[in-house]
C-alpha cells in the first residue's frame, strides 16, 4: 500500500509539473479552437462595369442568455423583445418567455436570426441588450458569404464558381474558377471559439484574431448587352429545332477579347440552361467549316487556286470502298474550286486536296501545323482539349488510306468551337492570330493590380495573297446566290462566313445525328467581330443544315450588335481646345470649389451649370428654374449662407 501510494503521488507530480503543459494544451484544444473566417471573394465585372458575380455577406445572430447580469438582463429584456417583435412579427410576450426559458436552461447559443443581410444585421445589433456587445449583452455574430450572379443564368457557366464538397473535392469552372486562387479568393482570417457543449462553438469576442483580407476584383471582356443578344438568339433557335445543346461565341477581331459566350444544354424537362462550357471544352469533328483550313493550306503551297476546275462527277467519289457524297443529288459537274467552296461541295474540295497532296500527305499536315491548328489555346479556363489532326508519321491509329480525303472536308479532325473561331478570326484579322482573352484587368478598388494585353499566337498564319482569297470565298458564301449562306444576306449589312453540317455518330445509323454550325465575321469589310454558332442534334424532322439551324443565330447576333453599336468615326477637330469654353469651365470649377455652403453669384452662368453647381453643394437646397439659357437673376443674394431644404429660384432667358 505504501509503494502504491508513492506511485500515485509520483504520477500526480509528473502530470502536474512534467507533462502539465502538454495536457493543458490538449484541454484548451478541446474547449477553444481557431476557426477559419472566409475572406470575401472578389467581384467579377463585365467590360462595361456591370456586376457579374459578387460575394454577399450573410449573418447568423445568436444570444448567450447567461452572459449578462440579472440587473442588466431585467432592465433590457422588455425593450429588447419589443424591438425583436417589430422585426420578426412574433409576439413580444412569446419572445420574452422563450428567452427567459433559454436563460433558465443555460442556453449560451440561442438563435435569434439566420442568414440575414447586412442592413438587418446592423439593425439587430443596435437593439437593447444586443447593443451592449458580446460580454455584457451576450451578442454572438457569425458571418458567412454567399456567391450571387446578378445576371441569373446568363453566362453563369462561363462566369463560373468555386465549390468544395464535404469530401474536400473542388470544382472550379469558368472565369471565377480559373482566376479564383490567384486573384479572387483573398486571405482567410481566424477567430477563437469556445466549445459550450453539444458540438456548439461560441466566439470568445466580437473581434477576429486575424482579419480576413478580401480578394481582388476581376474585370472581364464580357459585354452584357452582346451577351444578352447571343444568349436569347441561341435559346430561341435551340427551342425551335428541339436541339440537345449548343453554343455561341462572339470575339473582338483585333484584340481577341471575348464579348459573349453562351452555352445551353437541355435537361430532362426540355428546358435549357448553362449545363457545360461547350465552347471551351467540347471537341468534335468540324465538317464543312474545316474546308477553309484545307484550302488555306493548298493555296499557301500553291498547289490549288480558286480558278482551278474540279470534276465532281455525279456527286459521289469512292476511296477504298468508302464514299464521299454531295448534299445535292447528282453533284455539280465541273466547277471551280471557289464555286465548290461556296456551294460546300464535299466532292469538289476532296478532289482538289486529293490531287494536290495524294503523294505527300505529310506536307498538308505540316501546313496545318504552320497555322497553329495542332495546338490548344492554353486558356486559363479549365477543360480545353487538344485539337486532333491525323499525321501519317505518328503511329496512333488515326491515319489510314482515306485519312487525307476525309480531313479535306472536316472528318477525322477535331476542334472545339473556340479553336475553330480563333482560325476564322485570324482570317478576318488579315492573318494575325490572337489568343482569345476573357480578362481585361485585375483591380483592388481603383488600383490596377494586373492588366491583360493582346497576345499574338501567330503573327501571320499565311501570306496576304492567301488571306485575300479566303476572305473573298467567305464573303461569296453569303453574297452570291448559289452560296450556302445566301439566305443570311442583307443589303444593309455585310457578313462573311461558312456553313457547316457534320454527321455525328455516323457509324451507327440508328444513332445518326447532326452538328450544325456557322463560323464567320462581320462586317465583311474591316471586320469588328468574329462569331461561331454550333448546335448539336437538332430535330432532323425540323431541319439540320448549318444555314438553316446555326446561320440565323449568327445573323441575329450580327445585326443586333450592328444596330445597337454603330461604327463611330473619330474627328480630329474635336480635340481642338476652344479658349472661351476652357475659360468658362475654369470659372465654373473655381466657383464650385469655393462655394460649398454660401450662395455664389450665378448671373451669366449657363442654366445647366448653375443647376449642377447648386445640387452638388454641401447643403441640401431645392432649386426652381424658370426659363432656359443663361441665368439672369437669383432669389438668394450672393454670399448668403444657405440652409438645408431652402428653396432657390433661378430666372433664365
Amino acid at each position: 500500500m505504501f509503494i502504491f501510494g508513492i506511485a500515485v503521488v509520483f504520477k500526480l507530480l509528473s502530470i502536474q509539473f512534467i507533462q502539465g503543459d502538454f495536457y493543458r494544451a490538449k484541454a484548451t484544444e478541446r474547449v477553444v479552437k481557431n476557426v477559419i473566417i472566409p475572406a470575401n471573394r472578389g467581384n467579377v465585372y463585365s467590360v462595361n462595369g456591370n456586376l457579374l458575380a459578387t460575394s454577399i455577406p450573410k449573418y447568423d445572430i445568436r444570444l448567450d442568455a447567461l452572459t449578462s447580469s440579472n440587473k442588466t438582463f431585467e432592465k433590457h429584456i422588455k425593450p429588447f423583445c419589443d424591438s425583436l417583435s417589430k422585426y420578426s412579427g412574433k409576439s413580444s410576450n412569446k419572445l420574452e418567455k422563450d428567452i427567459r426559458r433559454a436563460r433558465a436552461n443555460k442556453n449560451r447559443y440561442y438563435l435569434l436570426a439566420r442568414n440575414i443581410g447586412y442592413s438587418d444585421y446592423i439593425r439587430l445589433r443596435n437593439f437593447p441588450l444586443l447593443n451592449l456587445g458580446a460580454f455584457k449583452g451576450g451578442l454572438i455574430v457569425e458571418q458567412t458569404t454567399k456567391r450571387e450572379h446578378p445576371m441569373g443564368g446568363i453566362a453563369q457557366r462561363t462566369i463560373g464558381y468555386e465549390r468544395i464538397d464535404d469530401k474536400g473535392n473542388v470544382t472550379r469552372p469558368g472565369i471565377d474558377g480559373a482566376f479564383g486562387i490567384k486573384y479572387l479568393r483573398g486571405v482567410d482570417g481566424q477567430r477563437k471559439k469556445q466549445q459550450i457543449g453539444k458540438g456548439q462553438w461560441k466566439p470568445l469576442s466580437d473581434a477576429n484574431e486575424i482579419e480576413p483580407k478580401d480578394g481582388y476584383d476581376v474585370y472581364t471582356t464580357i459585354d452584357v448587352n452582346i451577351q444578352d443578344i447571343a444568349h436569347h438568339a441561341l435559346l430561341a433557335q435551340l427551342e425551335k429545332y428541339k436541339a440537345d445543346h449548343g453554343c455561341v461565341v462572339v470575339m473582338e477581331t483585333k484584340t481577341g477579347e471575348i464579348r459573349a459566350i453562351s452555352n445551353l444544354g437541355r435537361n430532362k424537362n426540355g428546358h435549357y440552361y448553362e449545363r457545360l462550357n461547350y465552347a471551351v471544352g467540347e471537341s468534335h469533328e468540324s465538317g464543312s467549316t474545316f474546308k477553309l483550313m484545307s484550302l488555306a493550306a493548298a493555296f499557301e503551297d500553291k498547289l490549288v487556286d480558286t480558278s482551278d476546275v474540279v470534276d465532281t462527277g455525279k456527286g459521289v467519289l469512292s476511296f477504298y470502298g468508302k464514299k464521299v457524297r454531295d448534299s445535292k443529288h447528282g453533284g455539280y459537274g465541273k466547277i471551280s474550286v471557289s464555286n465548290a467552296f461556296e456551294v460546300s461541295s464535299n466532292t469538289g474540295i476532296v478532289k482538289a486536296i486529293d490531287q494536290a497532296y495524294r503523294k505527300q500527305p505529310e506536307k498538308f499536315v505540316d501546313r496545318l501545323y504552320d497555322m497553329n491548328l495542332n495546338n490548344d489555346l492554353n486558356l486559363p479556363i479549365i477543360g480545353e482539349p487538344k485539337p486532333i489532326i491525323p499525321d501519317p508519321r505518328i503511329k496512333n491509329g488515326r491515319w489510314s488510306g482515306i485519312a487525307l480525303q476525309w480531313m479535306a472536308y472536316g472528318y477525322g479532325v477535331s476542334f472545339t468551337p473556340l479553336q475553330t473561331l480563333t482560325f476564322y478570326n485570324a482570317v478576318a484579322n488579315d492573318g494575325v492570330m490572337v489568343k482569345p482573352r476573357f480578362l481585361r484587368e485585375v483591380k483592388a478598388f481603383d488600383k490596377v493590380i494586373e492588366p491583360f494585353e493582346r497576345e499574338v499566337i501567330n503573327k501571320q498564319i499565311c501570306s496576304k495573297e492567301t488571306i485575300s482569297k479566303l476572305q473573298t470565298l467567305l464573303k461569296n458564301v453569303v453574297e452570291k446566290k448559289h452560296g450556302t449562306g445566301h439566305r443570311l444576306y442583307s443589303e444593309n449589312f455585310s457578313m462573311a462566313g461558312k456553313t457547316g453540317t457534320c454527321q455525328k455518330d455516323y457509324r451507327d445509323k440508328e444513332k445518326l445525328n447532326y452538328i450544325s454550325s456557322f463560323a464567320g465575321y462581320f462586317p465583311a469589310e474591316n471586320p469588328r467581330y468574329s462569331c461561331i454558332v454550333v448546335i448539336h442534334e437538332p430535330d432532323k424532322s425540323v431541319g439540320y443544315y448549318g444555314a438553316d439551324v446555326s446561320g440565323p443565330v449568327f445573323k441575329r447576333v450580327a445585326q443586333k450588335i450592328y444596330t445597337d453599336t454603330p461604327l463611330i468615326d473619330e474627328i480630329e477637330s474635336l480635340e481642338i481646345k476652344i479658349g472661351a469654353v476652357e475659360n468658362e469651365y475654369e470659372s465654373f470649377y473655381k466657383t464650385a470649389q469655393t462655394y460649398k455652403t454660401i450662395m455664389p453669384n450665378l448671373v451669366g452662368m449657363p442654366a445647366m451649370d448653375a443647376l449642377a453647381l447648386l445640387e452638388n453643394m454641401q447643403v441640401d437646397v431645392r432649386v426652381k428654374l424658370n426659363g432656359r439659357g443663361v441665368i439672369k437673376g437669383q432669389s438668394v443674394n450672393k454670399n448668403t449662407k444657405l440652409k438645408n431644404n431652402q428653396t432657390v429660384v433661378l430666372k433664365a432667358s
